[in-house]
């Protein structure tokens, strides 16, 4: 009996010793991925002493996993939205990458906004791999305060929605970003009209310009004017603007009316509602006015990007037929 316990005891300290460096291992990679939720880089896990033989050792055991060359996820499971961004940032290089567009801007609380690829921005000059589940940008500087000084390496609110408006697949898409990041509070149009200066995109800058300023304060007046401009390229009578008429509650301003044709339209400022949901509201609206009183409502952000639909609504409202 004294022989085998002398046999099993060298084998029992070995399981023991194995178990105190696990719990060591792992207390050492949680502390490393501290910030980051349950994932951390080889660079991190390094740092606090969890070298390449350790991960391999929790990873063979079934405790680990790893998601390419840099990431670690303390756990085998699925990842989370932040974890995978924190994956790209790795992956890509997280001295050059930056979680940007419309990704930042769901980091930073954008709600109701769907795009399965994380957008990540490098400086153009940068030669880097291309990581499954990235959608790469590469821009021409990084600016030095247009990233977040912590947390998960992402640009600012007014940066991410420029670059997302300026990355976006239609002028639509780019003026939803804008207006959501507006209409939720990630950043004001003052902000948005300060980082535009300095950020220059490839294309639509006078359409974002233009959506920035439809956002700005005080813009009914532009959208009235512009509106003015779009009914003389189409040779339709010119309206009065601001109009004074007398109703039930007293003395009312009308946006633009036709004297003599029975229409008046009204040119909404950008809604404290959902996205883009005024224009459908408008186009829908109008029809069934077109059929009792004339009375057309257009919101700006609607005129500039369905154009043709409302002013062929105008053009139907001032025809006697």
């Amino acid at each position: 009996m004294e022989s085998s316990h002398q046999t099993h005891q060298p084998e029992n300290d070995v399981l023991v010793e194995r178990r105190y460096r696990a719990r060591i291992r792992l207390a050492r990679a949680r502390e490393a991925a501290s910030h980051t939720g349950a994932v951390v880089s080889r660079s991190l896990l390094r740092s606090v002493g969890v070298g390449y033989v350790d991960v391999r050792t929790e990873v063979e055991a079934g405790r680990w996993r790893l998601h390419g060359l840099q990431t670690v996820a303390l756990h085998t499971g699925d990842l989370t939205p932040e974890e995978h961004r924190w994956r790209i940032v790795w992956e890509t290089g997280e001295e050059i990458a930056a979680i940007d567009g419309v990704t930042a801007l769901q980091a930073a609380g954008l709600k109701n906004f769907t795009d399965e690829s994380i957008h990540v921005s490098v400086v153009h000059r940068c030669s880097v791999k291309k990581v499954a589940g990235a959608k790469l940008h590469k821009v021409i500087r990084r600016l030095p305060d247009e990233v977040m000084g912590a947390g998960l390496p992402r640009t600012k609110p007014a940066v991410a929605a420029l670059r997302g408006a300026y990355w976006a697949v239609s002028d639509k898409q780019a003026a939803l970003i804008l207006v959501m990041t507006v209409q939720q509070r990630l950043a004001t149009p003052q902000q948005l009209k300060s980082w535009s200066t300095r950020l220059r995109g490839r294309r639509r800058r006078k359409f974002i310009k233009d959506v920035i300023g439809y956002l700005d304060n005080g813009v009914q007046s532009l959208g009235e004017l512009d509106f003015a401009r779009l009914c003389r390229q189409r040779g339709l009578p010119e309206p009065t603007r601001q109009a004074i008429v007398e109703g039930s509650r007293g003395r009312m301003y009308l946006d633009v009316r036709w004297d003599g044709y029975a229409l008046v339209v009204e040119i909404d400022g950008v809604q404290h509602r959902e996205g883009l949901q005024v224009t459908a509201d408008n186009l829908g609206r109008n029809e069934v006015t077109l059929r009792e009183d004339k009375v057309l409502r257009i919101d700006i952000l609607g005129l500039r990007l369905h154009e043709d639909e409302f002013m062929d609504q105008v053009s139907r409202g001032l025809d006697p037929a």
